[in-house]
């Protein structure tokens, strides 16, 4: 049974408390709906993500993938490390009008200070709409 939650910052390891309020990812409605190491899920309405021609915008699935993305090197790294985001590629296969997209994050590579991650997105067909490729640096928490 998978779970509905929207990412939360105190979810999320390392997050900062203090920008509870500026999450994009709240704002563009991203849910994620499996929390699972080897398997990130989320969702995205187009609704309120569309570019002028009324299609989801490109940038709002690069949204999408680095939010699973870099949630799924987060759980990886902590409690020692960090995760940020060093290189996203997004490749858009079709267009999309309306309903929910969904995001699929898994493994490519979990090291010591890198993670990779493959991030494919389709519509409500399950047709490919996106394939993303995500590397997260992992940086040593900061000593207080």
């Amino acid at each position: 049974m998978e779970q509905h939650v929207t990412p939360a910052p105190e979810d999320i390891p390392g997050a900062d408390q203090g920008v509870v309020d500026e999450q994009l990812s709240s704002k563009l409605g991203i849910e994620i709906t499996r929390w699972d190491a080897d398997r990130l899920v989320g969702t995205m309405p187009v609704k309120g993500n569309r570019q002028p021609y009324g299609l989801l915008h490109g940038g709002a699935s690069a949204v999408l993938a680095e939010t699973l993305g870099s949630v799924a090197a987060a759980m990886h790294a902590a409690p020692e490390r960090l995760a940020v985001g060093l290189e996203l590629s997004c490749t858009h296969h079709r267009a999309v009008q309306e309903g929910l997209v969904t995001g699929v994050c898994t493994p490519i590579h979990r090291g010591r200070s890198t993670a990779t991650y493959e991030i494919v997105i389709t519509d409500e067909q399950d047709r490919r709409v996106c394939t993303a490729r995500l590397t997260c640096f992992l940086k040593e928490v900061p000593k207080s």
